[in-house]
This record gives structure tokens, C-alpha cells and sequence, in this order.
């Protein structure tokens, strides 16, 4: 294996890594709070702020860590986000009162914005389109799955074993060897780009409307969405991302090109991965309290029950890259969706109290997860098309934008729903009732999300742009153009990807 071959796959490496550790991170918390809230003395309200101010500072700031890495070059990014992940999951396992704790989830919140746009960058950037980036995009949607089904069951474990200070510890020894890793990958710092500027206010506009607009949401559980709080949340996030494309439509170097979400297959991904987003994270919610309220399970055992819903993700994506070069992105993407769907109505018709693990979580689990992993790769795929290599961040910001702002959306909205059916009763089979109600939205969002893929992503371009060849070896997958400048790698920018020797 030669030099730059090596670097690809460190690259792919530290990528994956990345990826698996803010998705273990959104979830390895929760199962730790009841301790969290005995050893620290939260108010129950103060509690919710630890899940809250991780949520704020990672969806707020998701466009300006992707357009960051455009502009000053991903290799800074992805240490600074690192460290301040590393640094702030090291603090909050060894704080000692609520406040700090609260403040640590915020920094790494903060870390997180910065590397998930780039683990996802990173592989648009050094695959070229074709069985290579399908490859590498079916192992990015795995480690995302992977990282939350681990981290409810490391939750569970980890609490019982060690207390809840290890859920924010494991994140180190994983920061640690993504620093190391990013070594070898020929990243390097680079300059900004010539001309460039950052738009500060437009990164000011959308941060603080994507923060408010996560605050109305994750709020919604103590106020209700006709209360005055909720109200004047969301209409003040409504006209301050107003103001913010009105910004972005007149400046130079815009935060968010408007013109990128003319593209039918970026405009397409993204509503896409806000409908799925939506479905799925609230599903993994209730699924949870199903599994703990209704059929009585522990923590740990709970966690190991999401584990064949991880071999599912991991199997719809394997089919999914050798799959989308015959079906195309459009189809293959409607088809996962659809199923996905169909697996989530199956948790809500079997969704009762007396329901066992077989009947009621793991035959759903197994078609719903296959379905959610075949989406990966064509969503991706469709999101990078036709984008320019100087907008690879602004892209991935905006489809992680949508990641976590669907996430939001979707339970804040179900967890109305569920509270609505329930009505007030807490016993096994009242709340079973609920949760059945909140799997049918989830499974009708997905299906509108399937729908929504076949109307609006072109057939025209999809099995070519999915298809075409391209090298099979991820040795191959970056090649440096002969003559260019500092040896940069074809198809990437200054300040991206360069030899290491350079």
C-alpha cells in the first residue's frame, strides 16, 4: 500500500471515529441522568438542561462548523472541535455541581457542531462519486448507528459499573486516538481561502435563530406549544433566520449559498433527512421507555435490546452500496424510507403492555433498522450532488442542520401526542397507548419522507451520478493531480488534503 493510500484510509478512519463519537454522545447521557440528578442535587427542571444545552450549542452552530472548514481548512476544524469535545467531556466527569456540568454539555455541544460537518466533509472530499464514496458513505451511516445503539447500552452499563462521571469520561480515550489518527490522514491547517470572508453576521443571524428555534422546541415539554413562551420562541427563531437569508441573499461569501438549496437533489436529501431525523430519533425514544415502562426492562437490558436494531443498520447498508448503482438514488432512497416506515408501524401495532421481545421489539426493530440503513448512502450521495468542492462544509452543515433540527422537531411534536392519547394515565397499558399513537406519526412522517424522495429527486442523473466509475480500491479514491500546487489532491482545495510528506 503506498503513502497516499494509507492516508486515505486514515482519513476514512478518523472520520468514522468521529462520527461514532458524536452520535454515542447523544444518547451514552441519558440513561445516566437519574444518577446525575441524585450525586448533583438537580431540580428535575435543571436536569432536563444537561440533555438541553448539548442540544442548543450543537444545533445552533451547525452551519458555522461546516462553513469553517471550508474556509480555513478542515484539518483546524476537526482538532479544535476535538479538543474542546475531549476537554469539556473531561471536565464534566469530574464536576461538582449542577452548573458545571451544564456548562461542560454546552462546550461539547460546541465541539460536536465543528466535527460532525466534517466527518461527513471529509469523505465527500476524498471519495470520488462511485462504488468508493458509496462504500465509504454505507460505513459513515454504520458508525452513526453504531455509536447510539453503544451508547444506550455503554449508558446502562457504564452507570451501573462505574457511575454516571464514566459517561462522560469514555469520550476521552476516543478523543485521544482521533487526535492521533488525524496525524497520518495528509490533512494540513492551509490558509483561507483568497477572498473569503466568514459572514459574521450571517453566522451570527443563523446561530442564534437555530438556537432559539431548538430552545422553543426542547421546551415544549413544560410549555405547552399554544403557551405564550412557546409562541414567542419560535416566531422570534422564524424572523431571525428570515433576517439571516435576507443577509445571505446580498452578501459575497455567504454562510449559506440560498442558490444550493435550488438543486433538486440537495433540497431533496435535506427535507428528506428532516422527515427521517424526525421519525427515527423519536422512535428510538419511545421505543426506550416503551421497553422500560410498559414491558418493564432495566437500563442495561434495554440497551441490549437496541443492538439487533445496529446489525439491522449495518446490513441495509451494505446493501444499500451495492444496491444503488442497479436502483439509483431516488429509488433506493424512497425504498428505504418506505421501509423503515414499515417497520415502525409494526412497533405501533404491536405496542401493548403484555407484548414480548420478539413479537413487539426485535421483528420491528429488524425491518425498521434495515430501512433506516439503506438511506445512508443515497442520502449523501444526494446531498453532495452537483456541489462545488469549495461548499463540501456548507453542505454537510446544512444536511446535519437538518439531521438535528428534525430530531428536535419530531419529539417535541410526538411527545404531545403521546401525552395527548394518554391523557393523564400512568399504568403499563395507558401508556402503552400512547406510545402506539406516536410510532403511527412516526411511521407516516417516514412515509412522507419516501414519498417526498420520488417527486422530487430527478431519475434523470441518479443511477450515472451513483454508478459511474470510479476506482474500486479506497487506495485509489484520492489521486494527486500532477503539477497542481502543493501536490493537492484532485477534486479537493488548498488547505484540505495534501500529502503528508509536503
Amino acid at each position: 500500500m503506498n503513502d497516499q493510500a494509507r492516508q486515505v484510509r486514515w482519513l476514512l478512519t478518523v472520520a468514522l471515529t468521529v462520527q461514532f463519537l458524536v452520535a454515542l454522545d447523544m444518547s451514552v447521557v441519558n440513561v445516566a441522568l437519574p444518577d446525575m440528578r441524585q450525586d448533583l442535587g438537580f431540580t428535575p427542571d435543571g436536569l432536563l438542561w444537561v440533555v438541553n444545552a448539548y442540544a442548543l450549542t450543537f444545533g445552533g452552530l451547525l452551519m458555522f462548523g461546516g462553513r469553517l472548514a471550508d474556509l480555513i481548512g478542515s484539518r483546524r476544524v476537526l482538532t479544535a472541535g476535538l479538543v474542546l469535545f475531549g476537554g469539556a467531556s473531561l471536565v464534566g466527569g469530574l464536576v461538582r455541581t449542577p452548573g458545571g456540568l451544564i456548562a461542560a454539555r454546552a462546550v461539547q455541544g460546541v465541539g460536536a457542531a465543528a466535527l460532525a460537518p466534517v466527518a461527513f466533509a471529509l469523505i465527500a472530499l476524498a471519495f470520488p462519486a462511485g462504488p468508493a464514496r458509496s462504500r465509504a458513505l454505507g460505513l459513515w451511516g454504520m458508525a452513526g448507528a453504531a455509536g447510539g445503539a453503544v451508547g444506550v447500552l455503554a449508558g446502562g452499563l457504564l452507570t451501573d459499573a462505574a457511575g454516571w462521571r464514566a459517561v462522560m469520561l469514555v469520550n476521552v480515550p476516543i478523543v485521544v486516538f482521533a487526535l492521533v489518527a488525524s496525524r497520518w490522514t495528509g490533512l494540513k491547517g492551509g490558509a483561507a481561502r483568497t477572498g473569503a470572508r466568514l459572514d459574521p453576521g450571517g453566522a451570527l443571524l443563523v446561530t442564534a435563530g437555530m438556537t432559539v428555534l431548538v430552545l422553543g422546541l426542547v421546551r415544549t415539554a413544560t410549555h405547552p406549544w399554544g403557551s405564550a413562551a412557546t409562541l414567542g420562541t419560535l416566531g422570534a427563531a422564524a424572523l431571525l433566520l428570515i433576517a439571516f437569508a435576507v443577509v445571505e441573499s446580498r452578501v459575497r461569501s455567504p454562510l449559506l449559498r440560498l442558490g444550493l438549496l435550488r438543486g433538486r437533489p440537495v433540497f431533496a436529501a435535506n427535507l428528506f433527512c428532516l422527515l427521517l431525523s424526525s421519525g427515527q430519533f423519536a422512535s428510538f425514544y419511545f421505543v426506550s421507555l416503551f421497553m422500560q415502562q410498559s414491558l418493564g426492562y432495566g437500563p442495561t437490558a434495554t440497551g441490549a435490546a437496541f443492538l439487533p436494531f445496529c446489525v439491522g443498520v449495518v446490513a441495509g447498508s451494505l446493501l444499500a452500496t451495492r444496491a444503488v448503482a442497479v436502483l439509483g438514488v431516488r429509488r433506493l432512497l424512497a425504498t428505504g424510507g418506505a421501509l423503515a416506515a414499515l417497520g415502525i408501524a409494526l412497533f405501533a401495532a404491536t405496542a401493548r403492555a403484555d407484548g414480548s421481545f420478539l413479537y413487539s421489539v426485535l421483528g420491528p426493530s429488524l425491518v425498521a433498522s434495515v430501512g433506516v440503513g439503506m438511506c445512508f448512502v443515497p442520502l449523501g450521495t444526494a446531498a453532495t450532488t452537483d456541489v462545488a468542492v469549495a461548499e463540501t462544509g456548507m453542505a454537510s452543515g446544512l444536511l446535519n442542520t437538518s439531521r438535528q433540527i428534525g430530531g428536535s422537531l419530531g419529539l417535541a411534536i410526538l411527545v404531545t401526542v403521546a401525552a395527548q392519547v394518554t391523557d393523564g394515565g400512568t399504568g403499563p397499558a395507558d401508556l402503552a397507548s400512547g406510545y402506539a399513537a406516536a410510532f403511527w406519526v412516526c411511521a407516516g412522517l417516514l412515509a412522507v419522507g419516501a414519498l417526498a424522495a420520488l417527486l422530487l429527486l430527478p431519475a434523470r442523473d441518479t443511477r450515472r451520478g451513483a454508478g459511474e466509475a470510479a476506482p474500486d480500491r479506497v487506495a485509489d479514491a484520492v489521486t494527486v493531480r500532477e503539477g497542481a500546487p502543493n501536490g493537492v489532491a484532485e477534486g479537493a482545495d488548498p488547505g484540505h488534503i495534501r500529502p503528508a510528506h509536503e
